[in-house]
């Protein structure tokens, strides 16, 4: 691992090396030319790192920041290259501009070619100022999507992390085994069942005998002991009153007054009086009595 640093850290250093001498090489032509466009020897000198430096700035911002702001560093460090590439090559045609003692001189013959030449000269610094403070306010706000702990070697958790996801064993782990699935009972329908089971059936009472209806006459009472089953509510309890045998005995005979016995029957006098079934019977036997009783 040692070897590997060193490696990188002497190709590094190699790099440096070619593009400080590249820097020198451009620094000659680029001063050359801030001359020839009206500035002085102090501007002159400082010009060429006015556009190799954005240059330099831009190559970092890149290696920095990372999307739309990677893309913009990117734009920059093109445009300034290919800038810098053009002054250089004008450098190279004009021998003018080769002179020492150069003060002013016209980029090339072609008015059109010149006044873009001295466009493109004057308006590289401007644009260092703006594309450099862009930059360098990027790479102050950025923010890593992820730092790695300190003191950490990245190339020895790299391998760990090969290694790890690699098979440990030289047979795939057996499938899991299969889950039998059971249905668990409802707990609501079990204790439904426990308490219907436990539930004993309620016996349905007979009806009590009536003795038979008569003048003064009243139904009997069951001897039968009934359970008791609470107060009944208001709510729940019928409107119309209870009434006695002989009530029902003269509404009957109101309601058949005008039958013929041959219309007299149980379910008839039901509906009429509105009375239960046995009721009914009662009344229909009682009337059909009092009918042959006068007829005779």
């Amino acid at each position: 691992m040692s070897l590997h640093r060193k490696g990188r850290a002497a190709l590094v250093l190699a790099l440096v090396a070619v593009v400080a001498m590249a820097f020198r090489v451009s620094w000659n032509a680029l001063r050359d030319i801030a001359s020839a466009v009206g500035a002085d020897s102090t501007a002159a000198t400082l010009y060429p790192f006015v556009v190799d430096g954005l240059m330099a700035l831009a190559l970092i911002a890149t290696l920095v920041l990372a999307g739309n702001d990677r893309k913009f560093s990117l734009r920059v460090l093109g445009t300034y290259t290919l800038a810098s590439l053009v002054l250089n090559y004008v450098h190279g045609l004009v021998p003018k501009l080769h002179d020492a003692q150069l003060d002013w001189t016209r980029l090339a013959d072609w008015d059109p070619a010149n006044w873009a030449l001295v466009l493109l000269a004057t308006s590289l610094p401007v644009g260092s100022i703006y594309f450099g403070s862009d930059l360098v306010a990027k790479v102050l706000h950025h923010r890593p999507a992820s730092i790695p702990a300190p003191g950490a070697n990245a190339e020895e958790s790299t391998e760990t992390m090969r290694n790890r996801s690699m098979a440990d064993l030289a047979v795939s782990t057996p499938a899991p085994a299969p889950v039998e699935l059971r249905m668990m009972p409802d707990p609501v329908m079990v204790d439904f069942l426990k308490s219907t089971q436990r539930a004993k059936p309620i016996p349905t009472p007979a009806p009590a005998p009536v003795a038979a209806i008569g003048t003064g006459s009243i139904a009997a009472e069951s001897t039968r002991s009934r359970r008791a089953t609470g107060r009944v509510p208001d709510v729940a309890r019928t409107s119309r009153p209870r009434r006695t045998a002989a009530q029902l005995l003269d509404e009957a005979r109101t309601a058949t007054a005008d039958w013929p016995v041959g219309q007299i029957t149980a379910e008839g006098i039901r509906r009429t009086v509105r009375t239960s079934p046995a009721n009914a019977r009662m009344l229909r036997d009682t009337l059909l009595t009092e009918r042959a009783a006068q007829s005779a």
